[in-house]
């Protein structure tokens, strides 16, 4: 059973080149990855998901897009499984068999997840809950607490949204109020109802705080 690298900490996103991913419609945000300020934030935010990743045998990524995180996820755990409303499947598997990493990856929703009771060591979502409303989070967490394992994780991320990001997103086109319905503080209440907090985390900027992490787990077997 693999474990999270004992690095000191912090993940280093191992992005491919851009033009390797494949399966990726016109709303994935990857090519920000790649630009010089943006970038940064952009790739940062998946470091500080990864970084609270401890390991084990089965992760599931809900709405993994084009896999940037798959990578790094192969060296953490034995198998890669991958949940999304609608990436492209073959094309997104064939890019990293090329690799020699092979994923289980199928299309779906948080809110119906097609897998047994207990499977997961850890379920991820990277900037996906805010797109819930806040009346679907609660079965979103119901069903991510039901496949994982007792003391398995939920790792999120979830942007924090203030008015100067607002601004920014509106100069490169895309108006985040029509696809944000629900704040991290909705996401954070909801997850504690469901799971215990480990902890959270926040990502800071120039502007202050913009992104949030939160770490959560479910309650061990008790005799």
């Amino acid at each position: 059973m693999k474990r999270a690298p004992a690095s000191g900490g912090r993940q280093t996103l191992k992005l491919l080149p851009y033009r390797r991913y494949a399966g990726v419609n016109r709303d994935d945000p990857l090519r920000f990855y790649y630009w010089p300020v943006l970038g940064k934030l952009y790739r940062r935010r998946i470091e500080l998901c990864l970084t609270e990743c401890t390991g084990g045998a089965r992760v599931l990524e809900v709405g993994f897009g084009s896999g940037v995180a798959f990578c790094n996820l192969n060296e953490m755990y034995d198998e890669i499984h991958g949940l999304d409303l609608t990436a492209n499947i073959g094309e997104v598997e064939a890019v990293f068999q090329g690799l020699g990493i092979e994923t289980r990856l199928c299309n779906g929703s948080v809110l119906s997840l097609p897998y047994e009771d207990g499977f997961f060591d850890t379920v991820l979502l990277i900037s996906i809950l805010e797109h819930l409303k806040p009346v679907e989070l609660e079965g979103a967490f119901r069903e991510i607490s039901r496949v994982l394992k007792p003391d398995g994780q939920v790792v999120y991320g979830v942007p924090i949204e203030r008015g100067i990001m607002v601004v920014l997103f509106r100069l490169l086109g895309c108006d985040i109020r029509r696809h944000h319905f629900s704040t991290e503080r909705d996401v954070h209440e909801t997850a504690g109802r469901f799971l215990r907090e480990a902890r959270t985390v926040q990502m800071r900027s120039a502007v202050g705080a913009v992104y949030e992490v939160g770490h959560f787990r479910k309650a061990e077997l008790t005799r």
